[in-house]
């Protein structure tokens, strides 16, 4: 969190606050809500305002104690970069008044800072912007060269008459900026053009769309597609598949449920079944270190879950999963999944893992592959479970045909860590807990 003392400028004591960096990762966030208001008492520890960062929402509490005098970025903002003031404290209540509300405290400089480089490249005739309307985030300016609109007949909503991207989306989306941009890009006077030609035209070009809708990404979504692109760029995926047989899983699944009134999932037996095999296998619980260019094994091994939530994909972690009983690991879940789609994960939640499993099986998908979540070197894709008729061997020796329940786990591996050699013998502990459901209670 970044506080700055001022007491100059005729104004009183006062503190201003910025918008702090709530996880490794943020760079920017989203308001989403003032728990407190101009004017309210503050203590140490309260709560002012919730916050969406790149992994959560997160509730932001105050480190001093004062009065809060001014919001200088309002409910529902977004893309609030790490540093901009976003709140004004004073010591005493009868200060309050005594702090304008056309006062900036440095706002405008910093987003004159931020939006100069994008000044370079992107740039709005002065004669288009309205005398009213002096100021532009980079994201309209980009919109508006990208669609060649008059600025000045866009209606700005932004603080102190800054025209902001959401105007801008919002008179494309009601039509106004368009019609707006047809007429100043049209001739004075239309070029003669033959009949013809205009009926050739008009027949070989095909009209533009303008039913589209734009969708909001969220800060979580946004740092996700990152994410993954970075995965794919820079670490070299290895793909390793099999079937396992899923029928003694199954079994003991519903031994649980009906002599011990225990009831647990197939992801919550899945995950013991990979910790167990990553204890066995170490080389496979590692990372790859950029600076050493060398695997370092983990020391535990923590189970990332993918959990599918409105804002985009979260995964919680399972830590020491290899020493948890099956049932604890439902338990704990269970609690991680419904604080994920509540957006209330705290960060040690969230933050760190060593491998992932992202479980499909409730879909009618039965194969996928999964990428990596760095700096994790693996993730275990698990498919849906299909009854299939294979060949087995009776008592006395002779084949028949049996129906079985298979399902296809794809391993992606970070292959400067994952060679064959450790592949092989991951999947392998991993087939033999399938296989074997007593190994999961050793």
């Amino acid at each position: 969190m970044q506080a700055r003392w001022f007491s100059s400028a005729g104004l009183p004591p006062h503190m201003v606050i910025g918008m702090p960096a709530l996880s490794p990762t943020m760079n920017q966030g989203n308001i989403t809500k003032w728990r407190k208001q101009e004017g309210d008492k503050i203590e140490v520890g309260d709560v002012i305002c919730e916050i969406e960062t790149d992994k959560a929402t997160l509730e932001f509490e105050t480190l001093e104690e004062g009065y809060l005098a001014k919001i200088l970025v309002p409910e529902g903002s977004k893309d609030v970069q790490v540093g901009q003031p976003i709140y004004v404290t004073v010591e005493e209540s009868d200060d309050i008044e005594k702090i304008p509300a056309d006062t900036s405290f440095g706002g405008d400089h910093k987003e004159d800072e931020s939006s100069g480089s994008a000044a370079q490249t992107v740039e709005v005739d002065a004669a288009e912007q309205s005398p009213v309307m002096s100021r532009i985030s980079p994201a309209a300016k980009m919109l508006i060269k990208e669609h060649g609109l008059n600025a000045s007949l866009l209606k700005a909503s932004g603080p102190r008459g800054t025209l902001l991207k959401g105007d801008v989306l919002a008179a494309l989306k009601s039509g106004t900026a368009l019609s707006s941009a047809k007429e100043k890009t049209a001739p004075a006077a239309p070029s003669p053009q033959p009949a013809r030609d205009s009926q050739v035209h008009s027949q070989t070009t095909s009209p533009k769309s303008d039913t589209f809708e734009d969708i909001t990404n969220t800060q979580i979504r946004k740092v996700i597609a990152k994410r993954l692109l970075e995965s794919k760029q820079t670490t070299p995926h290895l793909y390793l598949s099999k079937d396992v047989i899923l029928d003694p899983l199954l079994a003991f699944r519903n031994e649980l449920k009906e002599q011990h009134g225990v009831k647990v999932s197939v992801n919550d037996i899945v995950i013991k079944a990979v910790a167990l095999a990553l204890r066995n296998v170490p080389e496979a619980n590692a990372y790859w270190d950029n600076s050493k260019e060398e695997a370092q094994k983990c020391d535990s091994v923590d189970i990332s879950i993918a959990v599918a939530t409105e804002k985009g994909l979260m995964t919680p972690i399972i830590r020491n999963a290899d020493q948890k009983t099956i049932s604890a690991i439902s338990s704990e879940v269970k609690q991680l999944a419904e604080k994920a789609r509540a957006g209330k994960l705290a960060p040690n939640e969230f933050q760190g893992g060593t491998f992932s499993i992202s479980n499909l099986g409730m879909y009618p998908v039965d194969h996928f592959c999964a990428i990596i979540n760095p700096p994790q070197a693996g993730i275990l894709a698990v498919g849906r479970g299909n009854k299939v008729v294979v060949p087995v061997m009776d008592n006395d020796g002779t084949e028949k045909a049996a129906v079985v329940t298979k399902m296809m786990l794809t391993l992606s591996a970070d292959h400067r860590i994952f060679d064959g050699q450790v592949g092989g013998k991951f999947f392998t502990e991993l087939a033999l807990n399938f296989s074997d459901i007593r190994r999961l209670l050793l």
